[in-house]
């Protein structure tokens, strides 16, 4: 995720490194101003506790060490099919049917599923009536009969209403179903999904999607995955979509307008389709033309493209944001510059980035939220490489290093954010330093090669920063326990010596 910019005493406080540093970049000569463990095989253990009083109630969160109620235990979700019928787009009143397939990992005679708002107008568990309580953004199922451990099991929950606005916890930043003059868009990090749809929403319960929006002509829908279907009912048009490879809830995005769609092809064969508002000029299009160079690059670096499909949107609005959502990267018209292509590319290579580091890859805790931002940002830097070389990518690195230097308290140490800051600007800068200085550490044989290795092993799942470091230090034969306390934990900035940083 990428967040505009704001600017306090003269110095930029940032969420978005392409709308500080990156999208400045040109060349090196102006740079302005847990234990580790392998990739889950089973469900996760729920770590809150379930339900005073009856030990077969499934825990209201997943023990996420900053936002331990976020997602729910005792099931493992393994497909969503959203059903939504948009009536009105300028009201986002709609009708819809979520219907989960999942599997019990306890004896289950109650469970929760995150979901804010709506009227639930039926719930039913095995196609029998279910019984249901809510408070708050918790959605209490009570099946008829009690699930056991092992068993699979469908809910389908019919609700109806408008979306509630929605406040993400980890920022004051607008989250979910979001509504604005002419259309709707849905950016969920990391804790918006609920707003739309009843959800196990923690990146630990990843799973399969089919997206089904009907809306009104002439409105348009752009989601995630590759579109399957589109069908017309005269007044209004049916789309669905299918997402095959595991997705985080909160990667999940329905965006309704009139769009220009776009459709190209990486070399290396991977398909590309952008979406354009209709209403934006013919050259909003042109940062986004080299997003198949950068998939094939950053494919020969990491490893192949995880997903079947990749692309941008761009909405005529102003949000304040980029979201790297499963194979569709989503961008406020703020976000692009057609007057600075490069500097907007570094933009679109950070979201790319994300789809194997985020997307694929994805965090256990969203403690470790770096390994998502420090990881994106240092995409910014290798498409800086790719464009200027070594020189480049050296400036690139400076230009960070002395503004974490300049001001850091407001870029702490990207190990430990805190809750309700989660994307601070020390994730992404600082985040993305410690990969450069990781880099010049081990060399870049080793460096890539743990990247690969990292990504490989975790591909579809979930990692935490010490399954990173054990991976780095597996691949270098080096003990770094050092050097990630220092760059991940520490207040201070350690040195890069190499270039000539002290």
């Amino acid at each position: 995720m990428k967040k505009m910019k704001t600017t306090q005493m003269g110095f930029s406080l940032v969420l978005i490194l392409g709308s500080i540093l990156a999208c400045n970049i040109v060349s090196p000569t102006n740079v302005p101003t847990q234990e580790a463990t392998q990739p889950p095989t089973e469900p996760p253990v729920v770590t809150v506790p379930p339900t005073a009083g009856d030990d077969q109630a499934g825990s209201p969160g997943l023990g996420d060490s900053l936002y331990p109620e976020f997602g729910n235990g005792g099931y493992d979700a393994k497909t969503y099919t959203l059903d939504i019928i948009v009536t009105d787009v300028a009201t986002s009143s709609l009708e819809a049917v979520t219907t989960i397939e999942a599997v019990a990992t306890q004896e289950l005679s109650r469970f929760n599923l995150d979901f804010a708002g709506f009227e639930v107008t039926s719930l039913k568990v095995n196609e029998e009536a279910a019984q249901f309580e809510r408070k708050g953004q918790e959605l209490t199922v009570i099946p008829s009969q009690p699930l056991k451990n092992g068993a699979e099991f469908t809910v389908a929950v019919e609700y109806q209403g408008i979306p509630e606005s929605m406040e993400s916890q980890a920022l004051p930043f607008p989250t979910g179903w979001i509504a604005y003059d002419g259309g709707i868009f849905v950016l969920s990090e990391p804790d918006g999904s609920a707003s739309f749809f009843p959800v196990n929403d923690h990146p630990l319960d990843k799973a399969i999607y089919t997206i089904i929006v009907t809306v009104p002509k002439p409105y348009e829908v752009a989601a995630n995955g590759l579109l399957e279907e589109t069908k017309d009912n005269g007044d209004a048009t049916t789309y669905r979509f299918e997402v095959r490879d595991p997705m985080a809830s909160y990667l999940t995005t329905i965006n309704i307008n009139d769009f220009d769609e776009e459709t190209m092809e990486s070399e290396g064969g991977v398909p590309i389709r952008n979406y354009y508002a209709a209403s934006l000029p013919d050259d909003v299009s042109k940062p986004f033309a080299r997003q198949g160079e950068m998939i094939d690059y950053f494919s020969g670096l990491f490893g192949e493209y995880p997903f079947e499909v990749y692309g941008s949107l761009v909405m005529d609005t102003e949000f304040g944001a980029a979201l790297e959502n499963q194979t569709m990267s989503i961008f406020g018209i703020d976000m692009v510059n057609t007057r600075d292509i490069e500097g907007t590319e570094a933009v679109v290579a950070h979201e790319l980035m994300h789809q194997w580091f985020g997307d694929s890859v994805s965090v256990a805790d969203w403690g470790d939220i770096w390994l998502n931002e420090g990881f994106a940002t240092y995409g910014e830097g290798l498409w800086v490489e790719y464009l200027h070389g070594s020189e480049g990518l050296n400036g690139w690195a400076v230009g960070l290093y002395k503004e974490v230097s300049a001001y850091p308290e407001y870029y702490p140490p990207p190990g430990r954010p805190a809750a309700n800051n989660l994307f601070n600007g020390g994730v992404y800068l600082r985040g993305g330093l410690t990969l450069h200085a990781l880099r010049l550490a081990v060399g870049d044989e080793a460096f890539f090669e743990i990247l690969s290795v990292y990504y490989d092993r975790y591909k579809f799942g979930n990692a935490s920063t010490a399954n990173f470091i054990q991976v780095a230090e597996e691949v270098s034969g080096k003990d770094l326990g050092s050097f990630f306390e220092a760059w991940l934990y520490e207040n201070q900035l350690p040195p890069i010596p190499e270039l000539g940083l002290e």
